[in-house]
């Protein structure tokens, strides 16, 4: 069984949501995407990832290889585009199958995995900032204030198909498990700790808890579109 909630919203700064989301436990597929580009083009580039990852998941293809079909359509649409403006998104999508889970990532939404009491990160941001920190040249502890913490390396419908990276991760989803998805305006005003002690609540239903998750996000900066998936394996 898959208890979830599901909430998004536009922020305190932002005229419009460019970001998106999916959740559906009979096909055990849940998603969120962050867009991004002049005009309407975030709205547009993570709707057409959105539908094109759910199409190609309900025709039994497996996560990553329906992120890579969702990003060649994204970028073919880009292409033929009569302007400049860039249209691109993040993903970050959950398949649930039995007691398995797949998870798979473009960008800088994050998939966190509650499981034994603690809260972990199971993506790795696409970003200038964890490439600075990978590689030694940036404190951890620094990151989140970085100027440039919101400089991408990966983004579907920017970077080209032959360059794409795409993050999967697979393990059992045992039962208790919780996962966590969202854009990175959740995590621009929340801490990972302020997370897990929301997501970590059982007095809560998911639902409640994404609501507490928004809420407590509206209270920070919430200078971003914010949306937040919260999925629970009994």
């Amino acid at each position: 069984m898959i208890e979830f909630g599901h909430g998004t919203h536009v922020g305190l700064r932002r005229a419009r949501n460019e970001d998106t989301y999916y959740a559906d436990p009979a096909l055990g597929l849940f998603l969120v995407a962050d867009g991004m580009g002049g005009h309407e083009h975030g709205e547009v580039a993570s709707a057409l990832v959105r539908d094109a990852i759910v199409e190609q998941v309900a025709r039994g293809r497996g996560l990553v290889e329906a992120v890579r079909a969702a990003g060649e359509r994204l970028f073919r649409h880009s292409s033929a585009a009569a302007d400049q403006l860039p249209m691109g998104t993040t993903v970050a999508a959950l398949r649930l199958a039995g007691d398995r889970y797949e998870v798979a990532w473009v960008g800088d939404s994050r998939i966190y995995l509650w499981q034994g009491g603690a809260l972990r990160q199971v993506s790795h941001d696409h970003s200038l900032v964890q490439e600075l920190v990978a590689a030694g040249q940036l404190d951890p502890a620094l990151a989140d204030r970085h100027p440039q913490r919101n400089v991408l390396t990966q983004a579907l419908g920017v970077t080209a198909i032959e360059q794409l990276h795409i993050g999967m991760a697979r393990g059992r989803a045992e039962p208790g498990s919780r996962f966590v998805l969202c854009s990175d305006g959740l995590t621009e005003s929340l801490s990972d700790a302020a997370i897990a002690r929301i997501v970590g609540r059982t007095d809560l239903a998911a639902q409640e808890c994404v609501d507490h998750l928004l809420l407590a996000a509206l209270d920070g900066s919430a200078d971003d579109n914010i949306t937040v998936i919260l999925a629970r394996v009994s």
